[in-house]
């Protein structure tokens, strides 16, 4: 065994890079296990213009590149694998990579979340090109264009309001006859003059012209019935999965599996370990504010190791 790390960091993307910058800055030299496919949902994205200091816009994997180098720039080290397997019963905590043990002082999780996708042909294939998982990101690229959102929950509620600034006309697609959301946002919903229903119905596959989405093909899931909608994309609503496999049985998780903290701060359930980014958070999930806790936890890590040193 080697010395322990003062901070080890699982996860990259804005948090988990974020972190890594604060931490190496304060001479902590972080170890990032940052994953076989790093630096986040960022990697999917083509441009961003929400990202402040950049008003000519930036292409989503230019900016995760910049992050990490940036942080290498002040040490961290990083190591491109997935942690297979972790301990924090005891200290040093210890994070397993295959058949690789490493020690940490302290462990920072900014392993991130997944958006749920509907796994339909074509689907992967235009995501970023007219086939878009947030909203709040993407909603501007797609002015005087029909959109479609695809979901029943709050979250498809909030999708399809926010982008009757933007497009032509939102169609709702939903499996169901009835929506899962909160009264008061399903209202909202129905009562927009931009924004049509098609309920009991399935998106089966996403075409476009090679270059951006053009039609859905979907299907009645009660008369079985086949149709094609023509759009100018499509935003896919059905939920996120945080990444917190690994940390089952390890730290204190809510009902939907997000890593839970005490707030405002990053701490965890356990004692020296802390969390951040999308892991953690549920509502906001932007790269701006997953950079702001990375630096919360980091300070968080740095402040932890001068009282328990």
């Amino acid at each position: 065994m080697t010395t322990p790390e003062n901070v080890i960091i699982v996860g990259s993307g804005p948090a988990g890079l974020t972190a890594a910058l604060y931490a190496a800055r304060a001479q902590l030299d972080p170890l990032v296990i940052e994953g076989a496919a790093p630096l986040g949902q960022l990697m999917l994205t083509t441009d961003v213009e929400n990202y402040p200091g950049f008003p000519e816009g930036i292409l989503g994997p230019e900016l995760m590149d910049k992050f990490r180098a940036q942080a290498e720039r002040f040490g961290a080290k990083f190591l491109t694998s997935d942690a297979t397997k972790v301990d924090f019963s005891k200290r040093p905590f210890t994070v397993e990579v295959g058949e690789a043990v490493y020690e940490g002082r302290t462990v920072i999780v900014s392993t991130g979340a997944t958006a749920r996708m509907l796994n339909v042909p074509g689907e992967r294939e235009y995501l970023g090109r007219g086939v878009s998982t947030c909203a709040t990101c993407d909603g501007f690229f797609f002015r005087g264009v029909p959109l479609v959102v695809v979901g029943g929950g709050d979250s498809a509620m909030e999708e399809a309001l926010f982008l009757t600034r933007f497009a032509s006309k939102v169609t709702i697609i939903h499996r169901r006859d009835d929506f899962r959301a909160s009264k008061i946002m399903a209202e909202r919903a129905k009562a927009n003059d931009k924004i049509d229903i098609i309920w009991d119905t399935t998106v089966e596959e996403v075409t476009g012209d090679g270059a951006k989405v053009t039609t859905l093909a979907m299907k009645n899931l009660k008369t079985g019935e086949a149709s094609t909608i023509e759009v100018g994309g499509m935003f896919v609503a059905i939920g996120h999965d945080p990444t917190t496999k690994l940390f089952q049985g390890h730290l204190d998780l809510d009902a939907n599996g997000y890593i839970t903290v005490a707030h405002p701060t990053t701490a965890t359930s356990v004692d020296g370990v802390f969390a951040c980014g999308d892991v953690v958070d549920h509502i906001y999930r932007q790269a701006v504010t997953a950079a702001g806790t990375g630096c919360a936890a980091a300070i968080d890590a740095e402040r932890w190791l001068e009282a328990n040193h």
